[in-house]
């Protein structure tokens, strides 16, 4: 497996996935781009939002317990030096009218603790927190 790149020109790339997806990335104005696309740490947090909520809803499915409404949201710190790594990451999973909050938490621990291996890889170098929410 691979994944590939080219240059767009500019600070312009296109990347392709193993599965025969596309995804676009640029950088600011600020830094020679053109600003069109999601920058590549940007999609780092994308990356890691994305493996837990699915996860999650997995977990919730077998569980058979859907919420009425879920999102991730992820708020981060960046060290101020290059490499400018992300060194706090803060998680918040909200539930709307989750049928059980204990599978609501049973579903992320585990997501957390077993099986996103993009959590798994980011709490080596950085400092990942989590809470649950529900409206």
């Amino acid at each position: 497996m691979s994944v590939k790149l080219e240059w767009k020109g500019n600070m312009k790339f296109a990347a392709y996935t193993p599965s025969g997806h596309e995804v676009m990335l640029d950088s600011s104005i600020n830094s020679g781009g053109e600003d069109t696309a999601a920058r590549p740490m940007e999609l780092l947090l994308v990356s890691l939002v994305g493996c837990t909520a699915m996860d999650v809803i997995s977990i919730l499915k077998k569980m058979k317990a859907f919420p009425e409404n879920f999102r991730v949201e992820v708020e981060y710190e960046r060290a101020p030096e290059h490499p400018k790594i992300y060194t706090k990451i803060h998680l918040k999973y909200i539930f709307k009218n989750a049928p059980s909050k204990a599978k609501a938490e049973k579903a992320v621990e585990l997501s957390q603790n077993k099986y996103c291996s993009v959590s798994a890889m980011l709490k080596k170098a950085s400092d990942l927190t989590y809470e649950l929410v529900f409206d």
